[in-house]
């Protein structure tokens, strides 16, 4: 078989191929591995969602036709949750409409069984090529997101997006809570960004009062108002040839909203009190937690700036929904500012550290970094323990169940929750639990649950005690 060496810019790239027919499975499997390419299999979409939670690939072929979800619905939950990474789909004959609708959607592309195989080679490298790359893979050199500490597949996703929009000059709208990490992610695309060499300068919009925003924006001229004893460059002059950060853009005033607007129609800005305008060339981030929309709706924000700002959008996931960085984070942290205090800290204890994943998080990776910093600043021993953590948070953690613990709650409150809606009828109950009464009375048992507390619990028209049956 003749070797081919798979894209060019993306060598040994990791592909994920979908089939229920193994014979067929195999045979792709073979044929992409000697072209030089990483090959994970799933022989159902079920199969291909778990695997694409433990790695991401950096492209996707998948049958139309698989047990279960098809290869479309396959393709749906891939766009929802991974949007940059391509689809291929191969398909018999009788789904060819399927597939082409797909391709409207926004399937990379389709082939129809038997397929040809350098056709098949060429459309996963020309996928490949347009693709974002793989986040393991997505430079050599990882300098450029040096600062985010992550192994999130959510996050891994993110940068590889935000790895292409850097390569344009395309305006980035940051979306997130607050302390989620819009002003690294804005450094990073920076740093990503043919712009590199130049200036990165961030602003936050809300923290500077309106009647010095504007000058600190576009400058002013000596004499344009009362303290302006001298000429200033504004932040847009400053960026020339970077990028501006504009944080917090959602609390930026009406008026100073349509001078921002005219600079990006304009690309020049004109120094407050001044009658001359200065040619800029300034990539622009903004970043906010307010809900644009809403703001736009409420006449707070304006539409013709929103969409200036908004031409790509990047949300940052809020720390609870990617814990599997915390420990990784905590312990970056920990190592940071044990050598700012100078304290010779090795560590968590495990307890300390399940409580830390366990947490809200309201603040995140910024509330994150302030915890770890009240520990290192008070620890007195190598090993953070778990009261000093607990110190830190002031805030109840959650509770963190073993697999049979939660198992246990589960069915506890289902059974509960099956007896209030019969109130007490153990007939009934097991009728809507598909059980035949004896395992369900079983289960009462193992519980402790005793059906005659609902039946008085209707009677009565009052709630079970929390100790029902105990």
């Amino acid at each position: 078989m003749e070797r081919h060496t798979g894209s060019a810019t993306a060598p040994h790239a990791r592909l994920l191929v979908v089939d229920d027919d193994a014979d067929m499975l195999r045979l792709l499997s073979l044929r992409l591995r000697a072209a030089g390419y990483q090959v994970a299999t799933a022989a159902s979409a079920e199969a291909a969602m778990a695997q694409l939670e433990i790695e991401r690939p950096q492209l996707v072929l998948s049958d139309v036709r698989l047990p279960g979800r098809d290869g479309l619905a396959l393709f749906d939950h891939i766009r929802a949750r991974h949007p940059a990474l391509p689809v291929i789909l191969l398909t018999a004959h009788g789904t060819i409409p399927d597939a082409v609708e797909a391709t409207s959607r926004g399937v990379f592309s389709y082939l129809t069984k038997p397929y040809d195989a350098k056709e098949l080679l060429d459309k996963i490298a020309q996928a490949l090529a347009l693709a974002a790359p793989a986040p393991s893979a997505a430079q050599a050199d990882q300098a450029w997101r040096a600062e985010i500490i992550s192994r999130s597949a959510r996050m891994a996703d993110l940068l590889a997006e935000a790895w292409m929009v850097a390569q344009s000059d395309a305006s980035v709208l940051l979306r997130g809570d607050s302390g989620s990490g819009k002003e690294l992610l804005a450094r990073a695309i920076h740093r990503a960004s043919r712009r590199a060499r130049q200036p990165f300068i961030a602003v936050n919009c809300g923290a500077i009062p309106e009647a010095l925003l504007e000058s600190e924006l576009f400058g002013h001229v000596k004499g344009a108002f009362t303290d302006a004893v001298t000429s200033h460059r504004g932040l847009f002059q400053a960026a020339d040839g970077g990028t501006l950060l504009l944080d917090e853009i959602g609390d930026m005033p009406p008026a100073l909203q349509v001078k921002l607007l005219r600079v990006l129609q304009e690309r020049a800005v004109r120094p407050v009190g001044s009658s001359q305008s200065h040619p800029v060339d300034v990539r622009i981030v903004s970043a906010t937690h307010r809900d644009l929309e809403a703001a736009m709706a409420a006449g707070q924000f304006r539409e013709d700036l929103y969409y200036r700002l908004n031409v790509v959008s990047l949300t940052l996931p809020p720390l609870a929904e990617r814990r599997e960085d915390i420990p990784l984070l905590a312990n970056h942290f920990l190592h940071k500012l044990a050598a700012k205090y100078e304290r010779r800290l090795s560590g968590f204890a495990p307890e300390a550290l399940k409580a830390l994943v366990a947490a809200p998080w309201p603040g995140n990776v910024r509330q994150l970094y302030n915890v770890v910093e009240q520990v290192c600043a008070l620890a007195t021993t190598p090993l953070v323990p778990l009261a000093l953590v607990q110190r830190a948070l002031r805030v109840p953690s959650v509770q963190v169940l073993t697999y049979a613990e939660a198992k246990q709650r589960f069915e506890r409150e289902y059974l509960v929750g099956l007896l209030k809606l019969t109130d007490g009828n153990v007939a009934d109950a097991a009728r809507l639990a598909d059980r035949n009464r004896t395992e369900f009375y079983r289960l009462l048992q193992k519980h402790e649950l005793t059906p005659g507390h609902f039946q008085a619990e209707a009677a009565a028209g009052l709630s079970p005690p929390s100790d029902a049956g105990k």
